[in-house]
């Protein structure tokens, strides 16, 4: 079955024959009361009993766990490995032990509904690359229900009566998957976003190959692993039909701002694809976001593509520079009639620069979303990577082959290439097929010319030639320096005045203006001071009146 980028098709329905072994492995830390829940449902799956089994990882719990009256028949406990905790331990200690062709995760706090297992299996009967997630409703409740009463539940049909449903959900994810179709036409960088380890499943193979969990990892585990299986081709399938019931709210929902200051760090450091994350210019990450691969030919060649790849205006580029480096012996020769004296000098230029790697021919492994192999001799402009990846990601293809130059024996060029689709290559191809078309098929493939991108031939003389400047050209730099300081503090000297000039005219008038009103006010109280004295004569020859001459 080939699937051109995300787009897995319909879901498989209707009558079907199981094949595939499953080994379900549940990390767990202590929650001995939802354990017995999620092993209870567990117990009443749709999914044949002789095909399942599972591995309850106890992750240091105190008391340990134990395996409970309901639960599958093939059902045991381990120990995560020594030395190790988290989850990611835990998960991988799992990996590690698991003997089923499909190797499903389910978390200890899950109550999967009676066709859950199915719905997962059913996908992983139609492709080995397909990654299956499943579809959380979350609990309100704080009373538990007895595992008796959930596998009753399951095998009449009514896990939706198990529990109350929260308001709350996966928002962001179940829009993800709204908005692309299901994740049908999600870009390659977006559909490992919805990867919540909860209830995935994924081919044991693929799952190995990659390594399985990053154990240094304690948090965003999932996170980093959905970028993994990403490069390595996979597809990722969310399954409504794959309902469970989560127990309670996780971290990622009560702890939202705290959980994410301490995921960022880690995943910047090994997820790409999160650019506002990488926004610091000048840093180095774990992994690159573009791994460029140049062949050791011609030292100046070599030098100045190297150069132009490491100053472009993408911070987080890997160079490796590709050719016979054990060849480099330490015995006697002729410095300057060395055969291998380019060689040597290219060694000497970048074997100390941590963004450059030295390796053998034929070397092209990467963790990076994308490589560039670019011909020695031809540069890349400021922003020519940066432009290619962004021309490829608007497409989400495959490929580019970036045209440089046309020669009588062929062309020259350089190539940006997905990782993701080059790995899907590796999985669909059969014999006898050309890679590109299988490319072409799966992804995508376009031809585009590199002078429009900023690609050029390197100069003529390489370095270029850096005299010494005299000291008297250094003496009058630094004096037109000195002399331009001083003007701009002239300058803002005289604007200084300027204002001070505008502020102090303003207090003159400010004052005239207060004089006034002080002179209008002064008028008007001797106004009314003799306005006062007029009444209060007035009263007093009235009463002397009224005195002398009484009314009869």
């Amino acid at each position: 079955m080939r699937i051109r980028r995300n787009d897995y098709g319909e879901a498989p329905s209707g009558p079907w024959e199981p094949a595939l072994t499953v080994t379900v492995v549940i990390p767990a830390h202590d929650r001995q009361s939802t354990l017995d829940l999620t092993l209870a449902a567990l117990s009443a799956q749709s999914y044949p009993p002789e095909l399942l089994d599972v591995i309850v990882v106890d992750d240091g719990s105190a008391p340990a766990l134990r395996i409970p009256p309901l639960a599958p028949g093939r059902t045991r406990i381990i120990p995560t490995r020594s030395g190790g905790w988290g989850r990611a331990c835990a998960v991988q200690t799992g990996i590690e032990a698991a003997t089923g062709e499909v190797i499903f995760v389910l978390d200890s706090d899950m109550v999967p509904h009676r066709e859950h297992v199915e719905a997962h299996m059913r996908w992983h009967h139609q492709a080995d690359y397909l990654v299956v997630l499943g579809w959380i409703d979350f609990t309100a409740d704080t009373a538990l229900p007895s595992p008796a009463s959930v596998k009753e539940g399951l095998r009449a049909g009514k896990e939706d009566a198990l529990f109350t449903l929260s308001e709350q959900r996966h928002d962001w994810a179940e829009q993800i998957v709204e908005e692309h179709d299901g994740l049908r036409t999600a870009p390659s960088a977006l559909a490992s976003r919805v990867h919540v380890g909860a209830t995935a499943s994924y081919p044991a193979a693929l799952l190995r190959e990659i390594g399985g969990m990053d154990t240094t990892l304690i948090l965003a585990e999932d996170t980093e692993l959905g970028y993994r299986l990403t490069q390595a081709g996979a597809v990722f399938v969310p399954e409504p039909a794959a309902r469970a019931w989560h127990v309670g709210l996780p971290t990622a929902m009560r702890d939202w701002a705290e959980l994410k200051r301490y995921n960022d760090p880690f995943v910047a450091d090994r997820v790409p694809y999160r650019r506002y994350l990488r926004a610091e210019p000048g840093r180095q990450w774990l992994v690159p976001y573009v791994d460029a691969f140049v062949e050791a030919a011609g030292y100046e060649d070599v030098r100045a593509t190297v150069d132009g790849l490491l100053s472009c205006s993408l911070p987080d580029v890997r160079v490796t520079v590709t050719g016979p480096w054990s060849h480099l012996t330490a015995g006697r020769r002729s410095p300057l009639r060395d055969p291998d004296l380019d060689l040597r000098l290219i060694q000497a230029t970048f074997q100390h620069d941590a963004r450059v790697r030295l390796a053998p021919p034929g070397e092209h492994a990467s963790r990076a979303p994308f490589r560039l192999h670019c011909p020695p001799g031809w540069v890349p402009g400021g922003d020519a990577v940066e432009r290619l990846v962004d021309h490829l990601e608007e497409s989400d293809g495959g490929a580019l082959h970036v045209v440089l130059a046309e020669t009588a024996t062929g062309v020259i060029g350089a190539r940006l290439e997905r990782t993701a689709a080059l790995s899907r290559v590796a999985r669909v191809s059969t014999p006898g097929e050309h890679p590109d078309d299988v490319l072409d098929e799966v992804f995508g493939l376009e031809w585009v010319d590199g002078l429009e991108f900023g690609f050029a031939r390197r100069p003529r003389v390489y370095p270029p030639r850096r005299r010494p400047v005299p000291e008297i050209q250094l003496m009058a730099a630094a004096h037109e320096r000195e002399v331009a300081r001083l003007r701009r503090r002239t300058a803002a000297l005289k604007a200084e005045v300027t204002q001070l000039r505008r502020e102090a005219a303003k207090g003159r008038r400010d004052s005239a203006r207060w004089r006034d009103k002080a002179e209008h006010w002064r008028r008007e109280a001797v106004q009314l001071s003799r306005a006062s004295d007029r009444t209060v004569i007035k009263r007093a020859v009235r009463r002397m009146r009224n005195l002398a001459f009484p009314d009869p």
